[in-house]
C-alpha cells in the first residue's frame, strides 16, 4: 500500500492546485516526511526547507509557475519546490553526482528561474525580471522569497531601494524565522494584519474610495483627508516600516504556517499593481523536533539518525581546529578579534564567541562589510581575523584591494572550504580564491596540509608576516598520514629522491595523494620527488631552485587553472630558463557540479591513481 496520498503523485504545480484546500495540511505533512527521510541520507539544508513547506504550497496554488517566476534567495529552501515541479522521482539523488542540486538550477528545471547559492540576490534579480515583464507588457508576476538572515546583506537593500520606485508586478516575501523587523503592538495590530491580508479588504477599500471620489465638489478633498487620517492611525497601530518608506505596500506579519491565510495574502498581493512586501513568520525546522530545538545545527547537515538527530560522522576537522587554536592565541593576546558573516558554527568560531564575546563580531550576511570592518579594527591596533568560506570570499574583492591591501593594513583571512566541498556544487566549491588573491599586491597566502601546519601558519600570520595574510584550508579532516609523515612547516618542503628527474609539485591536501603516488611509482621503478608548497603566494623562489634541473614537472592544483599557483610557478621557471617538460593538472576554466569530494578527486586526476596515470603516460 502506498505510504502517501498526494506528494508522490505531484508531477507539476497544476497537481497542487487540484488538491482540495482542506487536504493541503496533509500534503504539508507528507512533504516533511520526504524531506526528513531524504536529507537524513544525503545531507543538505533541512531546517530552512521544513520552515517553508506551507509557503511553497501557497505559492504554487496562487501563481502559475514558470510564467509567474519565483526567485528563491540562496536557494537552500527549494526542496519542496523541487517536489512540486516534477522532481519527486529523482529526489533521492539530491546532492549526489549526476543527481539533483541542493539549490535552484535553471538547467535542472524551467521552474528554477535563477541560479542560486549565495545570499541577498533575489530582490535585485526579481526586479530585473519584473522590469522585463513590464517592458514586454507581460502581466505575470515575479516573486522573490528572502529570509530575514539574507536581509542583513546590503545587496538586498539596494534591490529594495530601486524596486520600490517601480510600478512592476513584483512581490517580495520576507520569511522571518528569527528577527523581529516591524513594530506591531498588541492583539489589535495582529487582528488588523490578518484583515489587511484578505482580498475582500482590498475590494471593499477600492469600492469605498471610488464612492468618496464621486461625491460632487468635495470628493477629491475628502479622499485626501481620509488617506492622511488612515496613514496616521495605521502608523500608531503598526508603526511605519522601512519597506513602506522604500515604496512597497506592506502586508503582515502573517502566520507562515497557515496555508489559508497565506493564500489570501498572496491573492491580495496579486491584485495590487504595485510592488508588495509580505512579511511572514515561520519556524525553522517546523515539524521535526530536533531541528526546531536546534535550527542552527540542522541548517546544513551531513547524514544523520532520524530518531536521535545525531550525525552519522563526528570528528575533528580543519574548521574546528582553526577555532580552537584561535582561542588559545586570543587567551594571551587581547588584540585578537574574530569576525564572521553569519557563519560562526560553520567556520568553527562558536567557542571563540562564548569565550571572548566582546572580541567576537558577527556582522550578518555581509562579507564586504566584514572585510572593511576588519580593516577599521586593524587601523586602531587590533588583530582581526575574518573567517569566511572560499566561495563567499568572492564577494569581497574590491574591499580586499582598496580597504586592506592598498591601506597596508594587518588583516588575516581564515579561508574555509578551500578546494572541493562536494555535494553543495558549483556555487560552493572553493576553486577561485587562489586566482583572486594572486592578483592582489602585497598578499601572503598559506595552504597548510595538516592541523599542525594550520597552527604554525596562523601564528606566522599574526606575528611574523606583515600586512594582508590569508590561511586557506579544506573542508573536513586532515589525512590519516598526517601523523606518519614529518613535514617541515616552512615555505616549502621536498620529499623523495634528491636526484629524481620527475617532480610532483603541489600544495594543501593534495600533498598526501602525491605522497602515495610517489610510493606507488617507486614500486614501478619510477623515481619521483615531491615539492610541497606551504606558502603559495608569493612563491618562495628557493623552492623553484630545488626542481629547476628536473626533466619533467607535474603541478597538481585543486583550484582553477587560470591565474593559479601552477601558472605563476611556470613563469618563474621560464624566467630561470627552464627547458624541461611542464604540465599543470588543475580545474580547467569551468564550474564543478555536485559530487562527493572523493568522486571529484578521481574525476580531475587529483587522487593517487590519477597522478600515477598522468605521470606514467608522460613517460
Amino acid at each position: 500500500m502506498n505510504e502517501f496520498k498526494y506528494v508522490d503523485k505531484i508531477k507539476s504545480p497544476d497537481d497542487v492546485k487540484a488538491i482540495d484546500e482542506k487536504e493541503l495540511p496533509i500534503l504539508a505533512e507528507e512533504v516533511r516526511k520526504v524531506l526528513i527521510d531524504t536529507v537524513s541520507k544525503t545531507g543538505g539544508h533541512l531546517a530552512s526547507n521544513l520552515g517553508v513547506v506551507e509557503l511553497t504550497i501557497a505559492l504554487h496554488r496562487v501563481f502559475d509557475s514558470p510564467q509567474d517566476q519565483i526567485v528563491w534567495d540562496v536557494g537552500h529552501q527549494v526542496y519542496t519546490h523541487k517536489l512540486f515541479t516534477g522532481r519527486y522521482d529523482d529526489f533521492s539523488t539530491l546532492r549526489q553526482q549526476g543527481g539533483l542540486s541542493g539549490f535552484s538550477r535553471p538547467y535542472e528545471s524551467r521552474h528554477d528561474i535563477f541560479f542560486s547559492g549565495h545570499s541577498s540576490t533575489s530582490i535585485s534579480a526579481a526586479y530585473g525580471l519584473s522590469s522585463a515583464k513590464t517592458l514586454n507588457n507581460d502581466k505575470h508576476h515575479v516573486i522573490a522569497v528572502i529570509g530575514d538572515g539574507a536581509l542583513t546583506g546590503g545587496l538586498a537593500y539596494e534591490g529594495l531601494n530601486n524596486a520600490g520606485r517601480s510600478k512592476d508586478r513584483l512581490i517580495v516575501i520576507l520569511n522571518d524565522n528569527k528577527m523581529s523587523i516591524s513594530k506591531n503592538v498588541g492583539s489589535l495590530a495582529k487582528h488588523l494584519a490578518v484583515v489587511r491580508s484578505k482580498p475582500l479588504y482590498f475590494k471593499a477599500k477600492n469600492a469605498f474610495a471610488k464612492f468618496i471620489v464621486n461625491i460632487p465638489f468635495i470628493g477629491q478633498k475628502l479622499k485626501r483627508r481620509m488617506l492622511r487620517i488612515k496613514a496616521k492611525l495605521k502608523n500608531i497601530i503598526f508603526g511605519r516600516t522601512i519597506f513602506e518608506d522604500m515604496g512597497f505596500r506592506y502586508m503582515g506579519p502573517i502566520n507562515g504556517h497557515n496555508i489559508e491565510l497565506l493564500i489570501d495574502a498572496l491573492e491580495s498581493a496579486k491584485n495590487l499593481k504595485t510592488p508588495v512586501l509580505i512579511h511572514i513568520n515561520t519556524i525553522k525546522g517546523r515539524g521535526y523536533n530536533h531541528a526546531e530545538e536546534n535550527p542552527s545545527d540542522f541548517h546544513g547537515v551531513s547524514k544523520f539518525d532520524i530518531n536521535t538527530g545525531d550525525p552519522i560522522y563526528v570528528g575533528s576537522n580543519f574548521s574546528a581546529e582553526f577555532g580552537k587554536y584561535l582561542c588559545s592565541l586570543a587567551e594571551n593576546d587581547g588584540r585578537i578579534c574574530a569576525v564572521t558573516a553569519a557563519m560562526s558554527l560553520g567556520t568553527g568560531l562558536d567557542e571563540f564567541s562564548e569565550k571572548y564575546p566582546k572580541r567576537f563580531f558577527d556582522v550578518g550576511i555581509a562579507e564586504e562589510h566584514a572585510v572593511t570592518f576588519s580593516s577599521g579594527l586593524s587601523k586602531d591596533g587590533m588583530l582581526p581575523v575574518f573567517a569566511v568560506y572560499s566561495s563567499f570570499l568572492q564577494r569581497c574583492y574590491d574591499q580586499l584591494v582598496h580597504d586592506v591591501s592598498l591601506q597596508g593594513l594587518k588583516v588575516i583571512l581564515g579561508i574555509d572550504r578551500a578546494g572541493f566541498v562536494g555535494e553543495d556544487g558549483e556555487s560552493h566549491n572553493g576553486l577561485l580564491d587562489v586566482a583572486l588573491l594572486n592578483s592582489i599586491p602585497k598578499t601572503t597566502v598559506y595552504s597548510p596540509a595538516t592541523y599542525k601546519e594550520l597552527q604554525e601558519d596562523l601564528y606566522k600570520a599574526f606575528y611574523e608576516d606583515g600586512g594582508f595574510v590569508a590561511v586557506r584550508y579544506p573542508r573536513g579532516a586532515e589525512n590519516a598520514l598526517a601523523d606518519e609523515i614529518e613535514i617541515n612547516s616552512g615555505n616549502f618542503d621536498v620529499f623523495g629522491e634528491e636526484n629524481a628527474k620527475i617532480v610532483i609539485a603541489t600544495y594543501g591536501r593534495l600533498f598526501f595523494n602525491a605522497y602515495k603516488a610517489m610510493k606507488k611509482l617507486k614500486e614501478n621503478g619510477i623515481d619521483v620527488k615531491i615539492l610541497k608548497l606551504n606558502r603559495i603566494i608569493p612563491i618562495d623562489k628557493k623552492s623553484v631552485s630545488k626542481v629547476e634541473n628536473a626533466e619533467k614537472i607535474y603541478f597538481f592544483e585543486e583550484g582553477i587553472k587560470s591565474g593559479g599557483v601552477g601558472e605563476h610557478f611556470a613563469c618563474i621557471l621560464l624566467e630561470k630558463g627552464y627547458t624541461g617538460q611542464y604540465k599543470i593538472v588543475a580545474v580547467e576554466n569551468q564550474y564543478v557540479a555536485q559530487a562527493s569530494t572523493k568522486e571529484l578527486m578521481k574525476k580531475f586526476n587529483f587522487d593517487c591513481d590519477g597522478m600515477v596515470k598522468i605521470i606514467t603516460e608522460g613517460e
